[in-house]
């Protein structure tokens, strides 16, 4: 089973404490170590977060320095435990605008975790559906140029094996939103078409509760 989760409600929930935002991430990342931990509990085989969006690029520059050494911190903390857990952790999303401290952490989690067999989490860092769905649609176009690819095996097929989530995984079954909004926010557009959607009220921090 693959569960696909938008985590939204960080920064409400740390303001309903009286807190800066930022500890609402803070918050949140704890609630990713107990999301993880369950689904590699419950047998599921992938769990695809939805960490940074490319709209997340107008949120104030402060907090999106931020997340980043949120980002930097927890996976340089969590690497081994993750591999000895058997969780193989990937990106997916755009990478031409991460900073090179970023890429190269995502670098050696994923070299890291490849072995893992237990859980396919898969990370959504500078990730838009509709982004996915252009740069696939270069990919294939490129592939054509270089004559790898006919026009005529073009299908639906072979575009999921070029999008970020490619080779071979599943598209999600169930799609959860937490804070309360009852949207995608072009999140995995092209593998939601035969999704279950859930939508929690419930603020991500406290999902887990």
């Amino acid at each position: 089973m693959h569960i696909a989760i938008i985590m939204d409600g960080n920064g409400r929930w740390a303001e309903k404490q009286g807190l800066p935002r930022t500890m609402g991430h803070r918050a949140g990342v704890l609630a990713v170590e107990e999301c993880v931990r369950a689904a590699a509990n419950l047998n599921v085989t992938d769990l695809t977060l939805y960490a940074f969006s490319t709209e997340n690029w107008k949120r104030p520059r402060p907090e999106i320095s931020a997340l980043f050494r949120l980002f930097n911190g927890y996976f340089k903390n969590k690497a081994l435990e993750l591999k000895k857990e058997g969780v193989f952790v990937r990106f997916i999303g755009r990478r031409d605008r991460l900073s090179k401290a970023v890429l190269k952490t995502m670098y050696e989690v994923e070299t890291l975790t490849q072995s893992g067999d237990r859980l396919i989490l898969n990370i959504g860092i500078d990730y838009g559906g509709r982004d996915e769905i252009v740069r696939t649609t270069n990919k294939l176009i490129d592939g054509v140029i270089r004559r790898k690819i006919l026009p005529s095996d073009i299908d639906e097929d072979l575009f999921f094996k070029y999008t970020d989530l490619g080779f071979n995984r599943p598209n999600p079954d169930l799609i959860i939103r937490t804070g309360g909004d009852r949207r995608l926010s072009n999140f995995m557009l092209w593998h939601a078409a035969y999704s279950e959607i859930e939508f929690s009220d419930t603020l991500w921090p406290d999902f887990t509760h």
